[in-house]
């Protein structure tokens, strides 16, 4: 039999498809929750941002938020604690985390036989590191004081902290990609309750080690909240089908549930 013209030789099929989105279809309502979790996680993001910024850029009544943190902190560090918060500063750190998220993303990219959800995974992260550095630059907020910094000074602005977005966007962004096309509600509960409790671990870290305010570790959660939210609107609106409606792709997934 002659292979047809139209059909691309194997290596060159396999490149196509790496760019051809997976479709997955739903009843009417998981899509609706699906669009009403994403408006929920932006609208409190964007919600707690604007007003902890404005606290922050009020100056005057920042203190009873931030001091009261900072001093109970201070007051509870031991030297056991001291190495195990510079341990996780070090591996979520711009010199680990950076190298974890690159192997994770290119491997996933790799085995994975659509690209779609690790380009997701690089964007969204790539995302809240760009902000940060736009907003670390517009707010110029200063430090705690160096005194109070148990890794060494660092001269760089303080609002929001780097270590939490970057920590934040991939957890919550990958526990999501992985877990949205599985059928155990519990599984996904638990993957988001891991990566809560590793985020809050980080951002007390940044608070210990004296390196942010408590109110910056809580506006970079509430920036993750809105990226979070964003990459679920945008995977939804691309990927999720009802049954009934025409399909753009090649390929669907049958899904019954709100997983």
């Amino acid at each position: 039999m002659t292979r047809s013209t139209n059909t691309p030789p194997g290596r060159i099929r396999a490149f196509h498809e790496k760019f051809v989105v997976e479709e997955r279809y739903v009843p009417a309502r998981t899509r609706r929750n699906f669009y009403f979790t994403a408006g929920l996680l932006a609208l409190v993001g964007v919600v707690v941002f604007v007003v902890t910024l404005a606290n922050v850029l009020q100056r005057d009544d920042i203190a009873t938020i931030d001091a009261p943190i900072e001093a109970w902190l201070d007051s509870s560090r031991t030297d056991t604690v001291t190495v195990i918060m510079i341990a996780l500063a070090i591996i979520f750190g711009p010199l680990v985390l950076p190298i974890i998220i690159l192997i994770v993303t290119v491997t996933w990219g790799i085995i994975a036989k659509h690209i779609w959800r690790p380009l997701l995974l690089a964007g969204g992260t790539l995302t809240g590191v760009i902000i940060v550095q736009i907003v670390t630059r517009v707010v110029g907020r200063s430090r705690p004081p160096v005194n109070l910094m148990l890794f060494g000074a660092d001269p760089t602005y303080s609002f929001p902290s780097g270590h939490v977005v970057g920590t934040a966007d991939f957890l919550l962004i990958l526990t999501y990609l992985i877990y949205s096309r599985r059928s155990r509600p519990w599984a996904m509960v638990v993957a988001y309750l891991v990566s809560s409790v590793i985020i809050v671990l980080l951002a007390t870290c940044r608070v210990y080690l004296g390196y942010h305010w408590a109110t910056d570790v809580i506006a970079s959660i509430s920036i993750s909240l809105v990226i979070l939210g964003s990459v679920i609107a945008i995977d939804t609106r691309r990927t999720v089908r009802i049954p009934g409606e025409q399909i753009t792709g090649r390929y669907s997934i049958a899904q019954t549930d709100g997983t």
